[in-house]
């Protein structure tokens, strides 16, 4: 067993390598390091806390280590990119779900104890339910088994409100009395308000809403170590809450647009998928071109500037894309992969399906970098990259998106838009890149699209 010294240092240790581990992932080429850092932190975080002297059983504690093993294992290996935003909303579902047994379970063992404990356990388990119902939610739309536009009805502002006041009621009886039955009202408002303030979030906003509920889940964490006595956890949930609530900060700017309307505002108006007016009304003058055109231009090409999107990530193209890359270097043509900070459908989504292609980090590069090269690039290939590269959100002040930095690849000498189809893009609104004259669209499969560039290109004399 540890001292509490010796337990205290262990936690220091966890905590300097969580930190060490948050500040590898703020570039794509420390990103590993970053992991390996944050990996062994929770390898010290659990072995000290196994060995913490108020730890008196150990059944629950192994059978629960064994069964979370084989099912993260598990999970970790069937799982596909293009599904881990979803994987990621279902984590931190779990997360609040675990502050909200920690709290009901506290009460049980300590059903008198002092007002402070009793508002730590109502603010953990407000914070983790909501957190809870509003991954489950989020998870909902990103696996399509909920609607991805937003579902607004008249009210729900009111509605929300009340909810919140009387959630606080309850909280405050609960706190004063210690009435069971207030706390259970409270996280049964909570788990209502986190469901109502997912399901009018369109799906454009996604992005920052997987990192608002990645916020919320390390406020719960923090809750959940109040209520315990444990450091280490206050510490850890303070991180995560508050790189999350940072990220998801950094993320609204670049949508130009305020967390506060995101919450409020219901963006995305179309179903993901859903055919506009615009796209099918005859003689709108967007042009298609063959993969044998795309090819002919690149191999002329001396600059080639490739845009993933979430096409990319659905057809898993990215290796593809790696090909494609090592076959335009080797013909001696500039290739850089643009990255606009909420393509896909949660923060850094691009970045990590191009790292599992091996895709070089000297290529990526971000969209405020970038964009000042469009003009002096001979060809943008657009992966699927629909609501990053609208115009209308410089041009249009009528679109939901105007005022959203975007990656200005209009300016590009040639642009290759790779799609399915004429479906608008996640926001449901419509691309108007597709009309430029310098703008074909190449419909197909990405991943098909890509190999078959690379092989005409390797053929090209």
């Amino acid at each position: 067993m540890f001292t509490a010294n010796v337990l205290a240092l262990a936690y220091l240790a966890a905590a300097t390598l969580f930190i060490l581990g948050l500040k590898g992932l703020t570039h794509p080429a420390s990103a590993r390091r970053g992991n390996r850092y944050a990996m062994l932190g929770m390898a010290v975080a659990v072995l000290a806390t196994l060995f913490n002297p108020a730890v008196k059983n150990y059944g629950f504690i192994i059978a629960g280590l064994i069964v979370g093993g084989i099912i993260g294992s598990v999970v970790a290996m069937r799982i596909k990119m293009t599904a881990m935003p979803q994987l990621v909303a279902a984590l931190h579902s779990f997360v609040g779900l675990a502050a909200v047994l920690v709290a009901v379970g506290t009460y049980f063992m300590h059903p008198r104890a002092d007002a402070s404990l009793m508002t730590e356990l109502f603010v953990g388990s407000f914070i983790g339910a909501v957190t809870f119902t509003g991954s489950l939610v989020a998870f909902g739309k990103l696996q399509a088994l909920l609607p991805s536009k937003p579902l607004l009805f008249k009210g729900r502002h009111l509605l929300n409100a009340a909810l919140a006041l009387a959630m606080l009621g309850f909280g405050i009886d609960f706190v004063w009395h210690h009435h069971l039955v207030s706390l259970l009202a409270s996280i049964v408002m909570a788990a209502s308000l986190g469901v109502l303030l997912v399901l009018p979030i369109g799906g454009a906003d996604m992005p920052v809403v997987v990192s608002m509920l990645n916020s919320y889940s390390g406020w719960a964490a923090a809750a959940t170590g109040f209520t315990l006595g444990n450091q280490l956890l206050i510490i850890t949930g303070a991180l995560v809450g508050f790189s999350g609530a940072i990220l998801s900060y950094i993320m609204s700017q670049a949508m130009n647009r305020s967390i506060i309307s995101i919450v409020l505002g219901g963006f995305g108006g179309h179903e993901a998928g859903e055919e506009t007016a615009v796209s099918t009304a005859a003689g709108k003058g967007i042009k298609s071109a063959s993969v044998e055109d795309a090819v002919f231009i690149m191999s002329n090409a001396s600059k080639v500037v490739i845009v993933p999107g979430y096409g990319m990530a659905v057809a898993q193209a990215q290796h593809a894309l790696k090909e494609l890359l090592e076959t335009l270097h080797h013909k001696g043509i500039e290739v850089k992969f643009a990255i606009h900070p909420v393509a896909g459908r949660m923060p850094g989504h691009m970045n990590v399906l191009l790292a599992e292609a091996d895709v070089p980090y000297d290529n990526v590069v971000e969209m405020d970098e970038i964009n000042p090269e469009f003009s002096s690039t001979d060809v943008a290939l657009v992966i699927g990259a629909n609501d990053v590269t609208n115009p209308a959100a410089k041009s249009q002040k009528s679109s939901p998106i105007y005022g959203m930095p975007i990656l200005e690849v209009n300016r590009a000498k040639q642009i290759f838009f790779v799609k399915r189809s004429m479906k608008p893009g996640y926001s449901g609104v419509e691309n108007l890149l597709f009309s430029q004259d310098n703008c074909a669209l190449i419909f197909g499969d990405a991943k098909t699209v890509c190999e078959q560039m690379a092989t005409e290109l390797k053929a090209a004399a």
